[in-house]
């Protein structure tokens, strides 16, 4: 599915990647105000909403990577809104994680991977 919906796009950094996906927040200037708006919904919704699954099944699975540990060393113990919002970043991170692995060969930090 990642295949078919984005990575086979060509895209120039990773912001462009997590913006295709709408994983990237929503900031709003005026004056001296610097606020952000929460994620944008400006993107692909089924990457998006796979990308968010494929992020809770990482963290089941992939405990001692990077990104698990960073998620948990964040949330800790907390429950509802902080462990929503925290997991779209993890959706973020683990999209670009992923294109780099699939344009430079680069293995997110810490996952093992399994031959079938």
């Amino acid at each position: 599915m990642l295949s078919l919906e984005c990575l086979f796009r060509s895209f120039g950094n990773r912001r462009q990647v997590a913006a295709y996906a709408g994983l990237v927040p929503t900031p709003w200037k005026s004056g001296q105000i610097d606020q952000e708006q929460g994620i944008s919904k400006a993107g692909n919704p089924r990457l998006r909403r796979t990308m968010i699954e494929l992020a809770w099944q990482w963290l089941r699975h992939q405990p001692g990577s990077a990104l698990s540990r960073w998620f948990h060393n964040r949330v800790g113990a907390e429950r509802g809104r902080i462990r929503r919002i925290s997991i779209v970043a993890v959706a973020r991170k683990l999209l670009v994680a992923l294109w780099r692995y699939v344009k430079h060969g680069e293995v997110p930090e810490g996952a093992v991977l399994k031959m079938v």
